[in-house]
Protein backbone atom coordinates (compact mmCIF):
# COMPACT_ATOMS: atom_id res chain seq x y z
CA UNK A 1 0.00 0.00 0.00
CA UNK A 2 2.69 2.36 1.01
CA UNK A 3 4.58 1.73 -2.69
CA UNK A 4 1.38 3.30 -4.26
CA UNK A 5 2.62 6.49 -2.39
CA UNK A 6 5.97 6.54 -3.88
CA UNK A 7 5.68 4.81 -6.93
CA UNK A 8 2.96 7.52 -8.20
CA UNK A 9 5.14 10.87 -7.34
CA UNK A 10 8.49 9.05 -8.68
CA UNK A 11 6.84 7.34 -11.76
CA UNK A 12 5.01 10.96 -12.15
CA UNK A 13 8.91 12.98 -11.77
CA UNK A 14 10.13 10.71 -13.93
CA UNK A 15 7.71 11.29 -17.07
CA UNK A 16 7.43 15.37 -16.56
CA UNK A 17 11.50 14.85 -16.52
CA UNK A 18 11.41 13.31 -19.65
CA UNK A 19 9.15 15.51 -21.16
CA UNK A 20 11.45 18.92 -19.21
CA UNK A 21 14.32 17.19 -21.83
CA UNK A 22 12.46 17.27 -24.92
CA UNK A 23 10.72 20.45 -24.39
CA UNK A 24 13.44 22.73 -22.37
CA UNK A 25 14.89 25.02 -24.68
CA UNK A 26 17.98 25.66 -22.90
CA UNK A 27 20.71 22.93 -22.95
CA UNK A 28 21.63 22.99 -18.59
CA UNK A 29 17.98 23.32 -18.16
CA UNK A 30 17.47 19.78 -20.20
CA UNK A 31 20.32 18.39 -18.09
CA UNK A 32 18.70 19.21 -14.61
CA UNK A 33 15.70 18.00 -16.13
CA UNK A 34 17.30 14.29 -17.43
CA UNK A 35 19.22 14.27 -14.10
CA UNK A 36 15.86 14.63 -12.09
CA UNK A 37 14.69 11.88 -14.46
CA UNK A 38 17.59 9.88 -13.68
CA UNK A 39 17.22 9.57 -9.77
CA UNK A 40 13.47 9.15 -10.11
CA UNK A 41 13.96 6.05 -12.21
CA UNK A 42 16.87 4.91 -9.73
CA UNK A 43 14.16 5.04 -6.67
CA UNK A 44 11.67 3.13 -9.03
CA UNK A 45 14.61 0.13 -9.49
CA UNK A 46 14.88 0.77 -5.93
CA UNK A 47 11.21 -0.46 -5.63
CA UNK A 48 11.19 -3.50 -8.37
CA UNK A 49 13.31 -5.04 -5.52
CA UNK A 50 16.99 -4.12 -7.68
CA UNK A 51 19.08 -2.19 -5.65
CA UNK A 52 21.64 -3.14 -7.44
CA UNK A 53 20.77 -2.03 -10.78
CA UNK A 54 19.37 1.55 -9.49
CA UNK A 55 22.82 2.03 -8.23
CA UNK A 56 24.80 1.09 -11.53
CA UNK A 57 21.81 3.24 -13.23
CA UNK A 58 23.19 6.33 -10.54
CA UNK A 59 26.47 5.46 -10.93
CA UNK A 60 26.71 5.07 -14.90
CA UNK A 61 24.18 7.32 -15.97
CA UNK A 62 23.42 9.90 -13.51
CA UNK A 63 27.20 9.97 -12.59
CA UNK A 64 29.27 9.94 -15.69
CA UNK A 65 26.81 9.93 -18.94
CA UNK A 66 25.65 13.14 -16.97
CA UNK A 67 28.74 14.85 -16.53
CA UNK A 68 29.78 14.31 -20.30
CA UNK A 69 27.40 15.83 -21.37
CA UNK A 70 27.51 18.88 -19.14
CA UNK A 71 31.03 18.83 -19.91
CA UNK A 72 30.35 19.48 -23.68
CA UNK A 73 27.70 21.78 -23.20
CA UNK A 74 30.11 23.81 -21.13
CA UNK A 75 33.29 23.01 -23.22
CA UNK A 76 31.16 24.31 -26.47
CA UNK A 77 29.84 27.59 -24.20
CA UNK A 78 26.34 26.88 -24.27
CA UNK A 79 24.74 28.65 -21.08
CA UNK A 80 21.42 28.99 -19.53
CA UNK A 81 22.04 32.99 -19.24
CA UNK A 82 20.88 33.56 -22.65
CA UNK A 83 17.24 34.48 -21.47
CA UNK A 84 15.21 35.19 -18.27
CA UNK A 85 13.05 32.73 -16.24
CA UNK A 86 9.38 33.46 -16.54
CA UNK A 87 7.43 33.91 -12.89
CA UNK A 88 5.37 30.48 -13.40
CA UNK A 89 9.17 28.48 -13.92
CA UNK A 90 10.66 29.85 -11.56
CA UNK A 91 7.26 28.63 -8.83
CA UNK A 92 7.18 25.63 -10.94
CA UNK A 93 11.19 25.04 -9.72
CA UNK A 94 10.84 26.09 -6.22
CA UNK A 95 7.57 23.59 -6.14
CA UNK A 96 9.86 20.28 -7.67
CA UNK A 97 12.92 21.35 -5.70
CA UNK A 98 10.99 21.13 -2.62
CA UNK A 99 8.86 17.70 -3.49
CA UNK A 100 11.95 16.13 -4.75
CA UNK A 101 13.75 16.33 -1.23
CA UNK A 102 10.93 15.26 0.50
CA UNK A 103 9.42 12.23 -1.30
CA UNK A 104 13.44 10.66 -1.02
CA UNK A 105 13.02 11.82 2.43
CA UNK A 106 9.72 10.09 2.81
CA UNK A 107 11.29 6.97 0.77
CA UNK A 108 14.41 6.45 2.78
CA UNK A 109 12.44 6.51 6.40
CA UNK A 110 10.08 3.77 4.37
CA UNK A 111 13.14 1.89 3.99
CA UNK A 112 13.86 2.20 6.99
CA UNK A 113 11.21 1.34 9.02
CA UNK A 114 10.80 -1.70 6.67
CA UNK A 115 14.04 -3.29 7.52
CA UNK A 116 13.37 -4.07 11.36
CA UNK A 117 10.28 -5.40 10.58
CA UNK A 118 11.02 -8.49 8.13
CA UNK A 119 14.12 -10.22 7.14
CA UNK A 120 15.87 -9.10 4.02
CA UNK A 121 15.46 -11.69 0.72
CA UNK A 122 17.94 -11.85 -1.94
CA UNK A 123 16.90 -9.52 -4.70
CA UNK A 124 16.55 -11.00 -8.30
CA UNK A 125 18.53 -7.61 -9.44
CA UNK A 126 21.53 -9.47 -7.82
CA UNK A 127 24.89 -8.05 -9.95
CA UNK A 128 25.54 -12.29 -11.07
CA UNK A 129 21.88 -12.34 -12.45
CA UNK A 130 22.42 -8.80 -13.78
CA UNK A 131 25.66 -9.56 -15.90
CA UNK A 132 24.42 -12.96 -17.06
CA UNK A 133 21.38 -10.97 -18.45
CA UNK A 134 23.26 -7.89 -19.84
CA UNK A 135 26.54 -9.95 -21.32
CA UNK A 136 23.84 -12.61 -22.82
CA UNK A 137 20.60 -11.90 -23.49
CA UNK A 138 20.20 -8.03 -23.61
CA UNK A 139 24.09 -7.59 -25.05
CA UNK A 140 22.84 -5.89 -28.50
CA UNK A 141 20.64 -3.40 -27.15
CA UNK A 142 22.74 -2.59 -24.55
CA UNK A 143 25.22 -1.65 -26.88
CA UNK A 144 22.73 0.15 -29.15
CA UNK A 145 22.40 2.55 -26.28
CA UNK A 146 26.15 3.28 -25.71
CA UNK A 147 25.64 3.66 -29.59
CA UNK A 148 22.78 6.13 -29.18
CA UNK A 149 24.47 8.31 -26.56
CA UNK A 150 27.57 8.87 -28.82
CA UNK A 151 25.05 9.98 -31.51
CA UNK A 152 23.49 12.60 -29.32
CA UNK A 153 26.95 14.30 -27.97
CA UNK A 154 27.91 13.96 -31.77
CA UNK A 155 24.41 15.88 -32.20
CA UNK A 156 25.22 18.15 -29.58
CA UNK A 157 28.62 19.44 -31.46
CA UNK A 158 26.99 20.10 -34.36
CA UNK A 159 24.32 21.71 -33.47
CA UNK A 160 26.88 24.14 -31.25
CA UNK A 161 28.93 24.31 -34.23
CA UNK A 162 26.11 25.61 -36.52
CA UNK A 163 25.11 27.95 -34.00
CA UNK A 164 28.34 29.73 -33.89
CA UNK A 165 28.91 29.91 -37.50
CA UNK A 166 25.51 31.74 -37.86
CA UNK A 167 26.86 34.44 -35.22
Amino acid sequence: MFENFIFYPFSALAVLGALGVITLRKPTYALLSLMGTMFSLAVLFFLLGAPFVAMVHLVVYAGAVLVLFLFVIMLLGLSAQEGRATEGFKKAFLAVSLFVPAAFGGFLIYLASTLGRTPLQPADGSPEAFGKLLFTRYLLPFELVSFLLLIGVFAAVALALERKEKR
